[in-house]
């Protein structure tokens, strides 16, 4: 049971703190890149929208941050064992994501926040552009780490200390779950940061006001509205890319979580792709299951006859090498997750595409209802986002490290139930007051708009002076 609690703890812990990680992976380029255009053309509304999406960026990079320091306490409090295996494997991509891509990130933040009206005008940009590829790198490092434990390369076990010992970084880094993982999630970050800036000014153009005493407003909504749209539609023929190349690796590395992900329980050439199946887990069988014929099998090999190992096969084959034991993971979530991902996703990004349709050639849409789709996308793609993740991570138990520790044998031996319990109501409560303060936050300024970083002259004031400096960038 304390087992299973930690499981639940780190999947809470971890699902909640990569709701804030993509949209900071990608609101700190669309920022960099709005700073740019300002910095290129000159035109203020480039700059009230980079002082605008600026400071929700970095209300969410601090909540990101702080969640995300709880993932590091608990392989040392609940899966000690598991950190004793991986730790001199972990231990070199892990140090490179803190020493090199978060401090870049980090640092460079700061001389951003506090060098407006301070820095030359290059260098400050310079430094929201460090601070996005700090971002990235951190990104990387970390995902590195993480397809290592779904793809083990580079290392050997010690027969003495029975942990894994790092032999070549380099396999490490360039392991091909690591960039191919990398593209397909960063690829979904753009989507999410993209939406997220399209859903912000729809917001701001639904609830705009007829007689607003700045209308240039309803110009920066509309240009930072399609900006987010052309975002999020690039970055979807991306993830369309990574995740067929996903699903490829996933046939050669993980062919559990591939059959897991479509129901198919024996193996099949010319495999078809689920659309919908009612399954008996028990027996090992479909019910119901209606398919489109040989896609599934083009996905995985290129080839429509290509063979595809089903959940019974795999089954019997790692009993044989493993020994005894239940070597299947949770095949409805994994089935449902898949779905959930492509169809949400897929979701937002069509509305990315009739966005554009409909914003063409200076128009903005008519009907309100165009608005609240837009505003709507966002969540739906946060949650495909959250189920393409669980799919990733699920489809790889009953395995930590696939082939070499199973989660069974991860756990820390010296942890209670109570313990676990105790930890994992705190951080739940601990979280959920973080949620209503983030997104009280970040309502609070969406509302306020750009006038609460960058007020605007009043009527009668004299127009600014070509050379005459910015307002201070203050927080």
């Amino acid at each position: 049971m304390a087992l299973d609690l930690a499981r639940w703890q780190f999947g809470i812990t971890t699902i909640y703190h990569f709701l804030f990680v993509p949209l900071t992976i990608g609101l700190a380029v669309i920022v960099a890149s709005l700073q740019t255009a300002w910095h290129r053309t000159g035109r203020t509304e480039y700059l009230r929208a980079t002082k605008f999406f600026g400071k929700l960026f970095l209300i969410n990079f601090a909540m990101g941050v702080v969640t995300g320091i709880v993932q590091e306490f608990q392989f040392g409090m609940n899966w000690s064992a598991y950190s004793t295996f991986v730790g001199d494997v972990f231990g070199a991509p892990l140090a490179m994501e803190a020493l090199l891509a978060f401090f870049l990130e980090s640092t460079f933040i700061g001389l951003w926040i506090f060098g407006w009206d301070k820095l030359p005008k290059r260098v400050h940009l310079a430094c929201i552009w460090a601070a996005a590829i700090g971002t990235n790198l951190s990104a990387y490092f970390i995902l590195a780490a993480n397809a290592w434990m779904r793809h083990p390369v580079g290392y050997e076990v010690d027969p003495v200390t029975g942990r894994a010992r790092l032999t070549d970084i380099w396999a490490v880094l360039t392991n091909d779950q690591a960039w191919s993982t990398y593209l397909h999630v960063v690829a979904a970050a753009f989507v999410i940061a993209g939406l997220f800036v399209a859903a912000v000014s729809a917001y701001k153009l639904l609830h705009q006001r007829r007689d607003d005493p700045h209308p240039s407003e309803h110009d920066l909504f509309r240009r930072t509205m399609r900006a987010g749209f052309v975002v999020t539609m690039a970055a979807g023929a991306v993830v369309v890319f990574s995740g067929d190349h996903q699903a490829k690796l996933m046939a050669q590395y993980e062919p559990m979580k591939l059959a897991g992900a479509e129901a198919l329980w024996s193996q099949e050439d010319g495999a078809g792709f689920s659309l919908f199946a009612v399954g008996d887990i028990e027996n090992g069988r479909n019910h119901v299951n209606v398919q489109v014929p040989k896609v599934l099998s083009f996905l995985a090999t290129g080839d429509l006859e290509g063979h595809v190992d089903g959940i019974n096969d795999l089954q019997a084959r790692y009993e044989a090498v493993f020994g005894p034991g239940d070597y299947l993971p949770n095949i409805g979530l994994l089935y449902w997750a898949f779905r959930l991902m492509m169809g949400l996703g897929g979701a937002g990004i069509a509305i990315s595409v009739l966005g554009l349709w409909l914003t063409r050639k200076g128009r903005l849409p008519d009907r309100r209802w165009m608005y609240r789709v837009v505003i709507a996308a966002l969540p739906a793609a946060l949650v495909a986002n959250i189920f393409g993740w669980v799919l990733t991570e699920m489809g790889r138990q009953p395995w930590t490290v696939v082939g070499e520790l199973l989660t069974a044998n991860s756990v820390s031996p010296g942890v209670s139930l109570t313990e676990v319990a105790i930890s994992l109501g705190a951080f739940t409560t601990l979280y959920a007051v973080l949620a209503v303060i983030e997104a009280g936050l970040l309502f609070r300024y969406v509302k306020a708009g750009p006038a609460a970083v960058m007020p605007y002259p009043a009527p009668d004031s004299e127009p600014a002076k070509p050379d005459e400096r910015v307002p201070a960038f203050v927080y």
